[in-house]
């Protein structure tokens, strides 16, 4: 056998250029605009006519890649510059929304073909939401009239899904919040929105996004309270996004209230145990404390549905230093003594009593044993007086509403 190395056999011949498979087309919006254009201006006004032309078009142009360019012409006939003004060296359309006639029945023929165009081509949803916050953020560079049609379809796509309700969130730009733009376009938007959904859904569509306890950002800093949110919307017609916002308001107070309470439980409950404070003395801190906390209303009438409101809200306070009937029972001297003291609040003794009850804080045991022996004389015939129907009701009624009975809400 030869020791001598062999060669390895080469090719020969021409070599030929490989194509590059990763090669990327070069990024031309202006011949897709010409395209789509040019297809719109042979629909012309026809809708129905551009939805086709748009559906067919689907497959042969690239609109995943295009989807601005796509929407910006479909809005406002050509591609836009920063700041919402058309882009001067292409062709436009003048088959778009911003030239369309204003009014709801047109707005919801474009809110149709866009609904339509999306529905075909999916992959489109994201470009679409993406383009809308866009467009609101350039609200100041489109005409009242661009605005007001936009603030429509908007509303309309809101209300048959095509978009999420967190598109909104560009609403609260400083700018546009500063100049008033962001309140003015709601308007228009919730108006077209709730006369194609009532306010419930409109609600359950900015809760799902976290919407609901923002609406106030719509305003500056210094215009940021429910009055004035309320006022601007009701005398725009729109009480049922004023009255939403009012409520949203308050169930963030009471969650708030509800959090300090907590804390405050907690800070109080270590203060009893580290310092060996009696729970019946604790309590009679707290109520003086919680009543201490708020200017009360002078006329009689007034101050009673005050006071429920207010104790309402406390009584998780309350309730967790009244574990002992002793304590339940200070409590109840602490209210005859306040309510006396107190002349306003003379009338106000049974139904705070009966609120208290109804939130657990005070037992049937604690107020017989008041009623019966343990009252203060201070008021004690009013008082009594005032009770006498409760008493009646806790020695031979069963548990149930006492609302009808006594004039105050359950829990």
């Amino acid at each position: 056998m030869s020791n001598q190395k062999q060669q390895k056999p080469t090719l020969t011949g021409q070599r030929f250029k490989t194509r590059k498979r990763d090669e990327k087309e070069r990024f031309d919006p202006t011949q897709f605009q010409e395209s789509i254009v040019q297809g719109l201006n042979q629909t012309g006004p026809d809708l129905e006519a551009v939805a086709k032309f748009l559906d067919a078009s689907g497959a042969k142009l690239d609109y995943r890649r295009y989807a601005e360019t796509l929407f910006d012409i479909l809005v406002a006939g050509g591609m836009l510059a920063p700041g919402g003004t058309l882009s001067d060296d292409v062709t436009c359309t003048e088959f778009c929304l911003f030239k369309a006639q204003e009014d709801m029945e047109t707005m919801q023929a474009y809110a149709q073909v866009f609904h339509k165009l999306i529905r075909r081509y999916k992959y489109l949803e994201k470009g679409f939401e993406e383009e809308i916050k866009k467009l609101l953020l350039f609200l100041k560079g489109f005409t009242e009239s661009e605005r007001n049609k936009l603030a429509m379809l908007t509303g309309i796509l809101l209300a048959n899904g095509s978009i999420s309700s967190s598109i909104l969130g560009s609403l609260f730009n400083e700018n546009l919040v500063k100049e008033g733009v962001s309140a003015c376009f709601a308007v228009k938007l919730f108006k077209s929105w709730l006369s194609e959904k009532d306010i419930n859904s409109v609600a359950a569509s900015l809760r799902k996004v976290g919407m609901d306890n923002r609406l106030m950002e719509l305003f500056p800093a210094n215009k940021r309270s429910c009055e004035h949110f309320s006022k601007y919307f009701t005398d725009a017609g729109l009480k049922e996004i004023s009255d939403f916002a009012r409520n949203q308001q308050s169930i963030g107070a009471r969650k708030e209230l509800q959090k300090e309470l907590q804390e405050q439980i907690i800070v109080l409950l270590y203060l009893k145990k580290d310092n060996n404070i009696s729970e019946q003395t604790m309590i009679g801190l707290i109520w003086s404390s919680v009543m201490s906390s708020v200017e009360w209303n002078k006329k009689e009438e007034l101050v009673t549905e005050q006071a429920i409101k207010h104790l309402k809200q406390y009584s998780p306070l309350l309730k967790a230093f009244t574990s002992q009937g002793l304590s339940e029972l200070t409590l109840l001297l602490k209210i005859q003594e306040y309510c006396y003291d107190n002349i306003h609040f003379m009338k106000a003794f049974q139904k705070i009593v009966v609120l208290l009850y109804k939130a657990d804080v005070l037992s049937e045991e604690a107020i017989l044993k008041w009623y019966n022996e343990a009252h203060l004389a201070k008021g004690k015939s009013v008082f009594l007086e005032q009770m006498k129907k409760f008493v009646e009701w806790l020695k031979n009624a069963e548990e149930g509403n006492l609302a009808p009975l006594f004039g105050i809400e359950g829990q």
